[in-house]
């Protein structure tokens, strides 16, 4: 099992290895308003390298997108401010649909982008990948975590856990706490690559395990309203601990329905129901006991995250998420490489792309972040960092041994 890391980096820790300090520049334009395409922000864009987003900004799924944006979007300016390489975001919304996705990355291509941030989410980020590794661009994800993004694309990267590695570690740490609970549901939407690819991870760690698995039940699409069938077969079967591989939205209505029911197991998710708190007219006292599978804690009391956390909530008014420290992660690191690699505005997007490749599976190349420390690449194109567990209590993450 991969040891659970307890979320507080060193006060020392440096978001960016020690390369990274020559870069940046002067304060820049602010980010353009969810589901905006308008002007990109980071500098002058005859002097910049320019880097592409893609995520939903509006839609179901827009508080991924929304946080990847700002937290990204944090990061540029922030870099731009010490001088040196200066950056240039655009971001464009694919409100989660894979078409849409790749009409975004059509934009971007015209824009002159040299390396794409994104996509945020997994099947708009598989559709995507595709081309990037076709047309040769640099990709790195701050949370499509299917291997089917990285696999068999050697420009792709992600800096989010992959899918089987929640899957097996959840399982092994469930193991490893009986007290969560000894008879285990698995509810997850057989619709959607993230939360198949976790569920199926699960399932086979689990048997590898000993763990009883006594109800297994699906769902078509994260629009779907009614979770009846799903809780009472858990219920019915005796299920003390509920596994959820699945997104925020549905996950808020299973624990309000299941408190309807009086039903009350220990609900367990991973990275996609970080940002359940947000949800609008969620009552936050139902995700109480909640456990999950995450990166970051925005209530960490170490340097690094407090000061981020306080800087973002300054700039955006809101409390920072995962998501958001992924976004922020992924800027610093193609900040890092391109300072390794030589990177200059004026390279075409295929010799950047060349060059971030080699720096990235570099043996010497790591980052210390507010979702890992010392996070290094494979050829894969997964990265290597250590998850945490938390529990929710009064509306804040409380990290788990």
């Amino acid at each position: 099992m991969k040891q659970m890391r307890v979320l507080s980096l060193a006060a020392t820790a440096a978001l960016t290895v020690s390369l990274l300090a020559g870069c940046g520049g002067s304060e820049t334009a602010n980010t353009p308003a969810p589901g905006s395409s308008d002007a990109p922000s980071g500098g002058s864009s005859a002097a910049t390298i320019k880097i592409g987003g893609i995520g939903p900004l509006t839609g179901s799924a827009a508080v991924y997108g929304v946080a990847t944006q700002q937290g990204a979007q944090l990061a540029v300016d922030e870099i731009n401010a010490k001088g040196g390489l200066q950056f240039e975001l655009n971001f464009q919304d694919d409100e989660n649909d894979a078409e849409k996705a790749t009409n975004a990355y059509n934009v971007l291509q015209d824009w002159g982008m040299q390396v794409l941030y994104g996509c945020t989410t997994t099947n708009p980020c598989v559709a995507v990948a595709s081309s990037t590794y076709a047309d040769r661009y640099f990709q790195l994800t701050p949370s499509a975590s299917s291997t089917d993004v990285t696999s068999g694309k050697d420009n792709a990267f992600q800096i989010c856990f992959t899918d089987p590695n929640q899957g097996s570690t959840a399982a092994d740490y469930i193991a490893e706490h009986p007290e969560l609970g000894s008879k285990i549901a698995i509810i997850y939407n057989n619709g959607d690559a993230y939360s198949t690819g976790i569920a199926t991870a699960f399932r086979a760690e689990a048997e590898a395990k000993g763990l009883e698995v006594v109800s297994e039940t699906t769902f078509p699409s994260d629009d779907n309203t009614d979770f009846s069938v799903q809780l009472g077969d858990a219920q019915s079967n005796g299920a003390d601990l509920v596994f959820m591989p699945i997104y925020y939205t549905p996950a808020s209505l299973i624990l309000n329905q299941a408190k309807n029911m009086g039903y009350a197991p220990t609900f367990f998710g991973c990275d996609g129901m970080d940002g359940i708190l947000a949800v609008e007219g969620f009552d936050t006292s139902l995700a109480d006991g909640l456990v999950l599978m995450t990166a970051f804690n925005p209530w960490g009391t170490d340097d690094l995250s407090a000061n981020f956390t306080k800087s973002y909530e300054e700039k955006y008014g809101s409390t920072p998420n995962q998501f958001a420290a992924d976004g922020y992660d992924c800027i610093y690191a193609i900040a890092a490489a391109c300072e390794k690699a030589g990177v200059t505005a004026d390279m075409s997007h295929e010799d950047v792309c060349e060059a971030l490749i080699s720096t990235f599976t570099a043996s010497d190349f790591s980052v210390d972040g507010l979702t890992g420390a010392g996070m290094t690449w494979g050829t894969n194109g997964e990265v290597s960092k250590a998850p945490v567990v938390v529990k929710v209590e009064d509306a804040k993450y409380v990290t788990m041994e």
